[in-house]
């Protein structure tokens, strides 16, 4: 079994590496990622540092890889945050110097796909951070989710127990980062309905794996990062959620499918499922619409539960992933999952 520890947090005054693992769209868009810098330097009094290919579009596999490790290695660098999310992480991941990092442990803060390098970091032995990116979350138009704002605080300067909370009002609908006139206001929110709770009717406590369940798929089908012991992830928590790529009802279920057939699903404690983005701008789905692919994914991911993991204690609707507010989950961390008192609590 793998051991997993917490890395040093860094402090106020600290330096904090920015880096694209994924894709280089700060040099596409600037406007959100110099809005996130910003809000790291002012809010949470962190001097962020780039690296050459932060800004660059079309950057190679190898030269990601340098930047991560140069990222990890460099002692003044307290804390590791990805820009934005990618489609092709997943060919870093050969390149990537397993030792060097684990002799070096920092949080690092991603999601989507940087689930690869999250799940990397886990078999490294290090605990990380799924949530945050400079782009998304800090460069929010108008003002970071005050939910966001605190989890992400939480996560970067404190050790222990957080109660996550579920978001009175919700967003996932999207305006053109290309037009100044996105960041002259905050996005427009809805009312959510909370958590849904299913067979919760037990406690269980266990360390995260998962992250955006495209992403999980791909690394299944390449072998990558998935240990050989499935009993590495006995007792866990799942933690899945779906992008703004949208994937039908059918391609949730398949992957799940395939994650039962592997004998995935039966291993984990407890499930948590991302409140499901339902709009993009290739899909830019009415209320209705958007409603209906909400609960189409629901129960494609309930068809395959009680085909391979019944009894097991799931949360939908949890605010973590490609919606907005983003609660930030510690990925290969702790997740208290109590079903009678439908409190999640996570371990920063």
């Amino acid at each position: 079994m793998t051991t997993i520890s917490y890395p040093p947090k860094p402090s106020p005054g600290d330096r904090i590496a920015v880096i694209s693992p994924g894709a280089g769209l700060p040099g596409l868009l600037p406007r959100p990622f110099e809005l996130g810098l910003e809000r790291l330097r002012k809010e949470y009094d962190l001097e962020p540092v780039e690296y050459p290919a932060t800004r660059k579009m079309g950057s190679t596999p190898q030269e990601r890889a340098a930047d991560i490790h140069a990222a990890f290695a460099a002692p003044d660098i307290k804390a590791v945050i990805a820009s934005i999310g990618g489609d092709d992480q997943i060919t870093v991941l050969p390149f990537l110097d397993r030792e060097l990092i684990r002799a070096n442990p920092k949080p690092f803060f991603g999601m989507s796909d940087n689930t690869n390098l999250l799940a990397f970091l886990r078999n490294t032995g290090i605990v990380a951070y799924h949530g945050a990116t400079v782009m998304c979350e800090l460069g929010r138009p108008g003002a970071m989710h005050p939910q966001t704002a605190d989890s992400l605080r939480a996560a970067l300067f404190t050790s222990g127990a957080y109660e996550l909370k579920p978001a009175e009002h919700w967003n996932d609908i999207n305006r053109d980062w290309a037009d100044p006139a996105t960041f002259e206001a905050e996005p427009e929110t809805r009312p959510a309905t909370g958590w849904t709770w299913v067979n919760a009717d037990r406690v269980v406590e266990g360390r995260s794996w998962g992250g955006c369940l495209e992403i999980v798929g791909w690394l299944l089908m390449a072998d990558r990062e998935i240990p050989r012991d499935l009993a590495e992830f006995d007792g866990g928590v799942l933690l899945l959620e779906t992008s703004e790529e949208l994937p039908s009802a059918n391609e949730v279920f398949w992957t799940l499918r395939n994650m039962g057939e592997r004998g995935l699903l039966q291993r984990f404690s407890a499930l948590l499922m991302g409140r499901a983005r339902t709009w993009s701008f290739e899909h830019p789905n009415d209320p209705e619409q958007a409603a209906r692919y909400a609960a189409d994914q629901r129960e494609a991911v309930l068809r395959a539960m009680r085909m391979y993991a019944p009894t097991t204690p799931i949360v939908f609707d949890v605010d973590f992933g490609h919606t907005d507010p983003q609660l930030v989950i510690p990925y290969g961390g702790l997740v208290r999952v109590d079903g009678p008192e439908r409190r999640i609590t996570v371990t920063y």
